[in-house]
């Protein structure tokens, strides 16, 4: 019996891979020189049976977590984390009370900024992600178009000061000099 997620499940088979990729360059004498290697992900077939009465149950995490990328622990005779994917299950008449199932389990590495913790808070904030994607230009109707263009004609003088008052404006970001041989120069 191995555990995957909380679930038990019957497993026949389990086949790990240790992909690497290997750069190679020609040269005009002999074999090629291969000069690079870099390992892949790690990758795991699991072959097996779940049966019981909780088999919905267990054929309902499997398809949330195949679907959400959701990062979940199997442990049978090798322990394993990573995502669920290729899941694919068999109903034939031989299991009565549940289903053959087959699925890769992909490793997962989650990237994290290593500097920006330690960098002040000057440099922190030019450093910020982006979010802004920029005014879309709406599409609208003729109707629209000609109630615009009457009322931005009404507007009295008062109300145009008032909005352009409301506008904020952007002070200027300073940026920041370094000592040279400081790990941010």
């Amino acid at each position: 019996m191995a555990k995957i997620g909380g679930h038990y499940i019957l497993v026949e088979q389990e086949s790990p891979t240790f992909d690497v990729d290997i750069t190679t360059q020609p040269v005009e004498k002999d074999i090629d020189m291969t000069d690079h290697v870099q390992r892949k992900a790690r990758t795991m077939g699991i072959t097996g049976v779940v049966a019981g009465s909780d088999v919905s149950k267990v054929l309902a995490y499997l398809k949330k977590a195949s679907d959400s990328g959701q990062i979940v622990k199997y442990v049978g005779r090798i322990a394993f984390t990573g995502i669920i994917s290729g899941l694919a299950t068999t109903h034939t008449n031989k299991i009565a009370n549940g289903y053959t199932v087959s699925f890769t389990m992909t490793e997962v590495r989650i990237a994290t900024s290593s500097y920006s913790a330690k960098l002040p808070t000057p440099v922190k904030a030019q450093t910020v992600k982006i979010v802004n994607s920029g005014t879309k230009q709406t599409k609208s109707s003729k109707k629209t178009k000609k109630t615009k263009k009457t009322s931005s004609k009404s507007k009295t003088k008062k109300e145009k000061a008032k909005s352009s008052k409301t506008k904020k404006t952007k002070a200027p970001v300073q940026k920041v000099k370094f000592k040279p041989g400081s790990p941010w120069a």
